[in-house]
């Protein structure tokens, strides 16, 4: 590549400044999903899953060890109705300890997964940066359960609301009373975990959780 193609590194874009904030919460601590503490805050985060369900296993393999490259799903908690870029300081939120706290009792629910087989690594972080950071992660990862088989976040749609198709995720993973209220799905759980098998040979996994090029220079 000559050098008049080369474009200056501009740490204040906003995508490099949506991606410091992705790659500060791939620096964080991963956690057991299923022992967290109440705190304050919204912000992004990411779930990994160290078990045995066979169809996860290239996952597993990655998170093993204290590894956790590869997580199974991305998300994010944003306060019900708050003003954007207020500042992490002004709001005074539980919704991402929540959310997970959500995510944790889904699983629990089910009986094929374990919750003490899931991880999770968060950030808390000012919300005019959550949407960004979540999509440079999603678009990084490709989370099985984001990318493949949907579900995962949904909440309970509520009676009267149950004429939508029983997620994928809830097919595989029964166990959550408001799904077993929707529709019935045509794939059977052997179908879903073949597509998760055909999807893992499918992608490549990260080398590097590194959102940014770590070659390039300020």
């Amino acid at each position: 590549m000559s050098d008049s193609n080369i474009i200056p590194f501009n740490p204040l874009d906003k995508k490099n400044l949506g991606a410091s904030v992705a790659e500060a919460m791939l620096e964080q601590p991963a956690q057991p999903l299923g022992a967290l503490k109440s705190f304050y805050g919204v912000g992004i985060y990411a779930i990994y899953y160290v078990g045995n369900f066979d169809a996860y296993q290239p996952l597993a393999r990655r998170n093993k060890d204290g590894k956790f490259s590869a997580p199974i799903y991305v998300g994010k908690a944003v306060p019900a109705g708050a003003r954007k870029g207020g500042g992490v300081g002004e709001i005074k939120s539980r919704a991402l300890y929540g959310r997970l706290s959500e995510h944790a009792e889904s699983i629990a629910a089910v009986p094929n997964l374990n919750l003490a087989d899931f991880y999770c690594r968060f950030l808390v972080v000012d919300d005019i940066w959550i949407p960004l950071g979540e999509s440079l992660l999603i678009a990084k990862f490709a989370p099985v359960w984001n990318a493949l088989i949907d579900g995962f976040g949904n909440h309970d749609p509520g009676k009267g609301r149950y004429n939508g198709l029983r997620p994928k995720w809830d097919v595989l993973h029964p166990g959550r009373l408001w799904a077993e209220k929707c529709a019935i799905r045509t794939e059977s759980p052997e179908q879903i975990s073949r597509e998760i098998e055909e999807y893992f040979r499918a992608i490549s996994f990260p080398a590097s959780y590194h959102i940014l090029d770590p070659n390039q220079q300020l």
